[in-house]
């Protein structure tokens, strides 16, 4: 019975990064594809292999993307927001499916996460440096002169 691959090859490479730019996590990748080898293994690939190193930095620039995407998608669906329940009187009524809503707002809030930290520079939060008064820092810079070191000014 043949073991995980853990030997690199370009042709896993492919597809562990065609997973990764889908949307599927590293770790469900692993664990669930008979081609792909254990996460550690992929840890050492990232360590010593540079063109793969390369290629899964843009699967995951991807990813977050596709998550990014996916934002919309989540929110503007409200098709199972609402559901029917019983009375005891056997009449139903339509209430809010409060369940629904918060995983809803949990899927949305995980990939703005996710994106903010695999592309920062474009999802991250937004970083001003201002001085105490609000206005924008100014660094200043006191240069003393080397001939006028120990020497009390006049």
């Amino acid at each position: 019975m043949a073991g995980r691959p853990s030997k690199y090859t370009e042709e896993i490479d492919d597809l562990i990064c065609t997973e990764l730019a889908d949307g599927r996590s590293l770790r469900s990748i692993c664990a669930e594809e008979e081609w792909a080898p254990d996460t550690r293994t992929v840890m050492r690939w990232l360590n010593v292999n540079e063109a793969f190193r390369q290629h899964y930095a843009r699967a995951r620039e991807q990813q977050a993307e596709l998550m990014a995407d996916e934002l919309l998608d989540i929110a503007d669906d409200g098709s199972n927001d609402w559901m029917e329940r019983q009375r005891r009187d056997g009449s139903t009524e339509t209430v809010p499916d409060h369940e629904h809503i918060n995983r809803s707002r949990l899927r949305v809030d995980t990939r703005k996460w996710v994106a903010s930290k695999l592309l920062a520079k474009k999802y991250g939060d937004k970083v001003a440096v201002t001085d105490p008064e609000g206005g924008p820092a100014v660094l200043k810079v006191l240069i003393e002169h080397v001939g006028n070191q120990g020497k009390t000014p006049a």
